[in-house]
């Protein structure tokens, strides 16, 4: 789960799918990241971790890193949130297998429609309870995708 500074997004999509993996027994690895270094040790946004509280997804234990080429090697597939980290996952790639794991998450839910999951940092209280909504739906529907391929 890559969003820009990992604070907000993607360490939601990280703790509600982590939740979700949980719920139904599975041992699937997940974990967040974002594409600058802003705010490398921190705890998500404090906002985003009042707001995941608020629907039982704890997410006050995660802390920023920013995406690293290691990244392309440890996982199968790397959900970013937005198109332009999308360009910034994708441009590291040293091949196309690399490129080729790099999806918008919610392409997988929506297919083509090349939506973005929004940047809440700059909105409002309810921003980040949308954000929540979108992603949890989202996820719910790539989770059973993902469990009816394997």
């Amino acid at each position: 789960m890559v969003c820009l500074g990992n604070i907000c997004r993607s360490p939601l999509a990280e703790g509600l799918l982590r939740k979700k993996i949980y719920n139904h027994s599975l041992t699937w690895h997940v974990d967040s990241c974002g594409t600058a270094n802003y705010h490398i040790g921190s705890p998500p946004d404090s906002r985003m971790i009042s707001t995941a509280a608020i629907y039982g997804t704890d997410i006050s234990d995660l802390k920023a890193r920013q995406f690293s080429q290691s990244d392309f090697e440890k996982y199968d597939i790397i959900y970013v949130m937005d198109k332009s980290n999308y360009a910034n996952v994708a441009r590291i790639a040293q091949n196309e297998s690399h490129r080729n794991k790099v999806r918008l998450l919610l392409n997988d839910w929506k297919p083509s429609s090349n939506l973005e999951v929004p940047d809440p940092y700059y909105g409002t209280e309810d921003d980040f309870k949308q954000v929540y909504e979108l992603l949890d739906e989202a996820l719910e529907h790539i989770l059973n995708k993902l469990k009816s391929e394997k």
